[in-house]
């Protein structure tokens, strides 16, 4: 039988690195204001791709920051699991 031994430390420290790396992932302001007073139509129709990809940008980060947050709370219950099985088994129970 093959053994899965969960490093709680070093996963934890890894999804805290990933969530470090998410706070600094920027798309940039759109720099309305260098467009000066262009009223050209590809000029709108950029201004509303680029306010499009900002909102579409801002959901995926929510998104991937809440899975960060999932990967958390899993691998914390992983651990519990982990040491309820131990205990069990140090006291003469035969886990399952």
């Amino acid at each position: 039988m093959t053994t899965i031994k969960l490093n709680h430390p070093a996963v934890t420290k890894q999804v805290d690195q990933v969530k470090t790396a998410l706070g600094t992932v920027t798309l940039g302001n759109l720099p309305a204001g260098e467009l000066g007073s262009n009223k050209l139509e590809f000029t709108a129709k950029w201004i509303d791709r680029e306010t499009n990809l900002e909102k579409v940008f801002e959901q995926y980060i929510k998104i991937v920051q809440k899975n960060v947050e999932d990967t958390r709370a899993n691998i914390n219950l992983l651990k519990e699991q982990d040491e309820a099985i131990t205990h069990t088994s140090s006291h003469g129970y035969q886990p399952r």
